[in-house]
């Protein structure tokens, strides 16, 4: 089985920039697969949303891990997943580190909020001292070193919109988390404006120039209001090789969702009717086919004596019959 951290840094090195969009589930991470997103980036807040929560640190590091693990184990891509602040201290962030090994995804990335942690858009954050903030990303380091050499660790700074933030300190910290050994570093910013963004690569490719950037292409940004947005292209040629919209399949999805059910709402069964036909000819058409039934269809006609003999013998969906 190949290694997804070892997986993710090729990619780096091969593509001008990796983007993709924030994914909350496996299904999501399949689709994105399918439709051929080279990597895939596990959204903390679109977690939180699927459970029913805001991104503000409550939801636990066991609970992100057993999601991530169920993602890795869908796709055969590279998958990064956020985990938040590390959970805790700088000893709670090597069990953090700890866990995700396990799950079989990429890497992660650890910011340097005081808990507890919120969405970098939400008013109210403070970031912890800067030299906890070291010893925090070395102790990521370290136990990634002896662990699993490969896996990622991106280190992401709230310094610039935190309380009593700057750039400066933002950029001081991108520096040391650097040095410390992070294998891509994270500015966390405030709005779509160019400046900052540009001013943060330059800062760290003067001192760093070879160090790839993370880049959160946020939501929170109304990029389409902007009469000249930064592309993935500009984000790329800056230094920013890795690009993400962290909650882009839970903005579809909410979308869809919240139109389909109210048109239920008025329209009752006809809704269904119509759903049906939206959906005619459509790679989602059939749920049976995004469950990949006829691939354990196929397993138990492998390994369970009498498959094949069941599957004729019973109505339903097989790969002759698609209802």
């Amino acid at each position: 089985m190949q290694n997804m951290g070892r997986k993710f840094r090729e990619l780096l090195q091969e593509e001008d920039y990796v983007f993709t969009g924030g994914i909350y589930s496996p299904l999501d991470a399949q689709i994105a697969e399918r439709v051929g997103m080279k990597a895939i980036y596990m959204s903390g807040y679109s977690l939180a949303m699927a459970n029913g929560l805001p991104d503000m640190g409550l939801l636990t590091m066991t609970e992100v891990t057993r999601t991530a693990s169920m993602i890795a184990s869908a796709v055969s891509i590279p998958i990064i997943a956020d985990a938040d602040d590390g959970y805790g201290n700088a000893l709670s962030t090597i069990r953090t580190v700890q866990e995700f090994i396990k799950t079989g995804v990429a890497g992660v990335h650890i910011e340097d909020q005081r808990f507890p942690k919120r969405c970098g858009h939400i008013a109210g954050k403070t970031v912890v001292d800067f030299d906890e903030a070291v010893g925090k990303y070395r102790a990521a380091i370290d136990t990634r070193n002896r662990l699993d050499p490969d896996f990622v660790i991106i280190a992401r700074t709230d310094a610039y919109g935190a309380v009593g933030g700057s750039m400066d300190e933002a950029i001081r910290r991108g520096r040391a988390y650097a040095d410390a050994g992070v294998d891509l570093v994270w500015c966390e910013l405030s709005n779509a404006s160019r400046e900052p963004a540009v001013t943060f690569a330059r800062a760290m490719r003067e001192t760093h120039p070879h160090l790839p950037l993370a880049f959160n292409y946020s939501s929170s940004f109304r990029w389409h209001q902007d009469p000249d947005p930064l592309t993935f292209a500009e984000l790329g040629a800056l230094g920013y090789r890795f690009i993400f919209i962290t909650l882009f399949a839970a903005h579809a999805g909410m979308h869809a969702t919240w139109n389909a059910m109210e048109d239920l709402v008025r329209k009752q069964e006809q809704a269904q009717w119509e759903l049906e036909r939206t959906k005619l000819g459509h790679p989602t058409e059939s749920h049976h086919v995004m469950a990949r039934v006829s691939h354990f269809q196929e397993m138990e006609k492998r390994y369970i004596p009498g498959t094949e003999d069941r599957l004729k013998s019973s109505a339903g969906f097989d790969d002759r019959r698609m209802h």
